[in-house]
């Protein structure tokens, strides 16, 4: 074999380096078919519009884009699968916030999107030391995933007009919770803008 010919294997891809920040959908790709549900598909539309101008403007830096989705006991289920099933119903939210080619996508099997998934890999590959946590329940999955992240020391905010939960106490105890106990960030996009937010982290 000519050594001096052959071409040199590729290096693995490193850590990047950097502050960036990653949006995490949570739980959006949903036929919201679960107890409670008819209660919080409404909050999670109106939602929508915030978790979609933050996309647009992470987008506009070049950060990424994060779905982080149930795979409501189908342990079979692949991206593709959840999205065709979610979109199959009558369903304003999952039409809303389709993932985009571009968007990465993760199944989780519990409650926090660090749970068992790659996310705690994928984050550092991406530069990510910021997390936008947006998506349903404030209570449940959020929460939870909010808690992961704060023990790896990643900054958070989770704008409180982003996230839904089945009654509004529940949601203002949780989003209680992340603030007091985890230092997140919860103001509204309305009143926190993302510069505002990154500008405050410095």
């Amino acid at each position: 074999m000519d050594t001096d010919s052959a071409e040199a294997p590729k290096a693995p891809f490193r850590d990047q380096e950097g502050n960036r920040a990653a949006l995490l959908i949570i739980d959006m790709v949903n036929c919201f078919d679960f107890p409670g549900a008819e209660a919080v598909q409404p909050k999670a539309l109106r939602a929508g519009d915030a978790i979609l101008e933050l996309r647009d403007e992470l987008e506009g830096r070049g950060w990424p884009t994060i779905y982080v989705n149930d795979n409501f006991g189908e342990w079979h289920s692949e991206r593709s699968r959840l999205v065709e099933k979610a979109l199959s119903h009558d369903n304003p939210v999952a039409e809303k916030i389709r993932p985009r080619e571009e968007d990465f996508f993760i199944i989780k099997p519990q409650f926090s999107g660090f749970y068992a998934t790659n996310l705690p890999v994928l984050l550092p590959k991406l530069g990510v030391t910021r997390l936008i946590l947006t998506g349903i329940a404030t209570d449940i999955c959020v929460l939870f995933t909010a808690a992961d992240a704060h023990m790896r020391d990643y900054r958070i905010w989770v704008p409180e007009n982003a996230v839904a939960a089945q009654t509004d106490d529940h949601g203002k105890w949780a989003l209680s919770i992340m603030e007091k106990s985890m230092s997140v960030q919860t103001a509204s996009t309305d009143k926190l803008s993302l510069a505002g937010w990154l500008a405050s982290l410095d």
